[in-house]
């Protein structure tokens, strides 16, 4: 199995570290990037024949066609702003395609090469990591338990397991990707009805075990996926939020409503500046990086199943882990991309075209690869009788 791997940061350290340990004896794992430092890094750390590393510009898709050619997988850790340039790539590659994904209309741009990728027998899997991606997974496991569903809430939080001011918050994946999830609009159906509504509203509580206790969670852009296009006719309500520790969101949306995550610049003593720019290099500077880190998610799924009002809740709690210096966003993140893209390289995954993970993936195959990784993906139901 072949794998290219675009991205040698903190998300495609962990998929190269995945599939060094799970990918098997014959896999070839090339690993691209715009910068030395990561690549050194990789070589550094990574004592292994089957690793590679190779300088190119991963914004420059003919400079990487030769590279794509020789793949099974693409694998893109890199910022979702490329992603459509790179499957598209990909597939006159020849080679199949998988991302991390986080904005919609990348996401939907990608569904218009499904032809294409037929054409070429090659499969595109955006989202598939975290949140979109893990999310996605559950819910649709759980949807298809339930003889109706009227309701899906998706709840997902990476944080420091000690906040610390001022922010309460710090640093675990591109800081443009996190300013994009609270700039853009959410997409969300309620009362049956697709909509598109602010970020940072719909403020809510909710609890998880000691030591977190009461966290708050609120609408950000990107984690509801593709599933209003794959579940959404039958559902009556399904909206996805960031969860925080208690406060983060005011002091965020005073940010916001500063204008301090606007892209077009303002003049400054006679120079021009976007003040997203200022933001981002602040959030780089003063925020922390490598705390030790908890990723928090929930997923409830209400419907009803042989004339009960049912509840299926997945749960996760997952830490950093210490041993292999891979933080629990990193494996929340990474893991699922490299899984599925071993599955497509093994054909597990059989479809091609553009492909909705939650439709494509082999859920049950996922969850137990996600077990063999140390990850504890926690079912529960309830039930409540319903009056006829």
């Amino acid at each position: 199995m072949r794998f290219l791997v675009l991205g040698a940061g903190k998300m495609g350290y962990a998929a190269i570290y995945d599939l060094c340990k799970f990918g098997g004896a014959d896999a070839q794992i090339m690993v691209v990037d715009s910068h030395s430092a990561p690549l050194d890094n990789i070589s550094a750390r990574f004592n292994d024949s089957r690793v590679s590393v190779i300088k190119a510009d991963v914004g420059n898709t003919e400079e990487l066609a030769y590279l794509m050619s020789g793949a099974d997988v693409v694998i893109s850790c890199v910022t979702y702003k490329f992603n459509y340039d790179l499957s598209k790539a990909a597939i006159e590659a020849g080679a199949s395609f998988v991302d991390l994904g986080g904005n919609e209309d990348i996401v939907r741009r990608q569904f218009l090469l499904d032809e294409m990728a037929r054409q070429k027998n090659v499969s595109v899997i955006p989202d598939c990591g975290l949140a979109p991606g893990i999310v996605s997974l559950l819910a649709a496991a759980a949807y298809e338990e339930l003889d109706d569903v009227t309701e899906i809430k998706l709840r997902v939080g990476g944080l420091p397991i000690e906040p610390k001011m001022p922010l309460d918050y710090a640093l675990f994946f591109s800081t443009e990707g996190l300013i994009n999830e609270y700039v853009e609009d959410a997409t969300i159906i309620r009362d049956g009805k697709l909509l598109r509504v602010p970020s940072l509203v719909d403020l809510e509580e909710l609890e998880f075990p000691a030591p977190f206790g009461m966290m708050e969670a609120f609408n950000t852009s990107g984690g509801v996926s593709t599933l209003p296009a794959t579940l959404g006719a039958k559902v009556s309500n399904l909206d996805y939020k960031t969860i925080r520790y208690p406060g983060h969101c005011a002091k965020i949306k005073l940010l916001k409503d500063l204008g301090l995550m606007d892209s077009n610049p303002i003049v400054v003593n006679q120079e021009k500046v976007a003040p997203r720019a200022v933001l981002a290099a602040l959030f780089d500077q003063k925020l922390p990086r490598e705390e030790p880190d908890v990723v928090l998610v929930r997923v409830e799924v209400t419907g009803r199943k042989e004339g009960e009002q049912v509840t299926v809740q997945w749960e996760c709690v997952d830490y950093m882990d210490e041993t292999t210096g891979l933080s629990a966003m990193m494996r929340m993140t990474a893991f699922p991309v490299s899984i599925i893209a071993q599955m497509i390289a093994r054909g597990d995954i059989m479809d091609k075209g553009s492909l909705y993970q939650e439709l494509s993936v082999p859920r049950h195959m996922f969850l137990e690869e996600m077990k063999r990784r140390g990850v504890s993906l926690v079912r529960t139901e309830k039930k409540r009788a319903v009056k006829v």
